[in-house]
């Protein structure tokens, strides 16, 4: 039976200040975000908003007409050479990937547009 791992020494690097991670920190803020919504089309039965919708008004929320519930996804991306092809990928990626076009509806932002 092979010997177990020792224990790391007290003050030993870990994964959380490893040098590299250091790097990965500092080059944190060279980074786009993006929000992409997703959410069922106007004309598509949401019956997850239904459900929701149903709930607040039992609870007293009288005043709730109407919930569209859908997902929301935040994305980091190293910049490119222009914010045109970033968010025609991010378009594409939402298209193909994040949502199912017959039947929901996508919006893509960028957050810190440059």
């Amino acid at each position: 039976m092979p010997a177990s791992p020792s224990p790391r020494p007290r003050g030993a690097l870990g994964p959380a200040r490893h040098p590299a991670c250091a790097v990965r920190r500092r080059n944190y803020n060279w980074t786009l975000k993006a929000v992409i919504h997703v959410a069922p089309k106007q004309t598509v039965l949401d019956p997850q908003g239904r459900a929701i919708t149903r709930a607040l008004q039992s609870h007293g929320h009288s005043g709730i007409v109407d919930v569209r519930q859908g997902k929301y996804f935040e994305v980091e991306l190293r910049p490119g050479p222009g914010n045109e092809d970033v968010l025609r990928e991010l378009e594409q990626i939402a298209r193909d990937v994040l949502s199912n076009p017959v039947i929901e509806d996508y919006e893509v932002t960028l957050l810190n547009d440059q």
